[in-house]
């Protein structure tokens, strides 16, 4: 048991750069607590004590405002960061050394008796607010960005971003740096991109072939030139996300 709670505190500080002294992660840490919580209420289950158990996540919900369920299984050295909002489904399967940030969802797609909720592999990041929907699976070393939506079987040491959740980039590596929430790519403005390339290349041999037979004139080559670069500054906003 002693083993256990020192590795909560120990991924604490791994994890979280605001953590001071193992007293204050012990006092003031809601996912720590939530975390032991879960334990005894996941012991009770097993043994057969449903009714308590769900009686002890309930407390752990208004004590912590982090929802998990009995039967949901936990590996060692998971942290919540924050917590708030966090919900884990009865047959939810959370690998050792996930990283899980405030509002995740852990849900399940279905109201059948059966596996519902999703399985997440080892060392894990799951940005905050991302929800995590079915039976599915998610690899070892998985990134998450903030607010995405996964429904899908994401593989190992992918990084997934997007409402549906899109795989953007997959190294077959550990994370060397955590999920940095405020540079994550765009999988649409990526796309964008690629198709107003496409169309500047097309727009650039119509030019050719309106030059070979005398078509073009010095006004369509005005605004030619104006709307290539509101497109390039329309770009340029959208992909940093200027007026959001």
């Amino acid at each position: 048991m002693f083993e256990r709670i020192k590795e909560d505190i120990d991924a604490a500080f791994q994890n979280d750069p605001a953590a001071r002294s193992k007293l204050e992660v012990i006092l003031c840490y809601p996912g720590v607590h939530a975390l032991w919580l879960h334990r005894i209420s996941h012991y009770l289950r097993k043994k057969g004590w449903s009714l308590s158990a769900r009686l002890i996540s309930h407390a752990n919900r208004f004590l912590t405002g982090i929802e998990i369920h009995p039967a949901a299984e936990i590996g060692r050295g998971v942290f919540i960061d924050h917590g708030m909002g966090v919900v884990i489904g009865e047959t939810a399967v959370v690998g050792d050394g996930c990283l899980i940030y405030k509002g995740v969802v852990l849900g399940g797609t279905t109201t059948e008796k059966t596996k519902r909720h999703p399985t997440l592999g080892k060392k894990i990041i799951v940005g905050s607010n991302a929800c995590i929907l079915g039976n599915i699976s998610i690899g070892d070393y998985v990134r998450i960005g903030s607010g995405s939506v996964v429904v899908k079987d994401v593989p190992p040491h992918a990084t997934v971003v997007g409402v549906p959740g899109r795989i953007i980039e997959q190294k077959k590596k550990e994370h060397d740096v955590m999920l940095d929430h405020g540079q994550l790519p765009d999988p649409i403005a990526e796309a964008l991109k690629v198709v107003l390339k496409e169309n500047r290349k097309l727009k650039q041999r119509i030019k050719k072939l309106e030059d070979n037979l005398n078509l073009s004139s010095e006004e369509d080559d005005y605004v030619s030139e104006a709307e290539s670069e509101v497109m390039t500054v329309f770009m340029k906003n959208y992909k940093d996300g200027d007026g959001i």
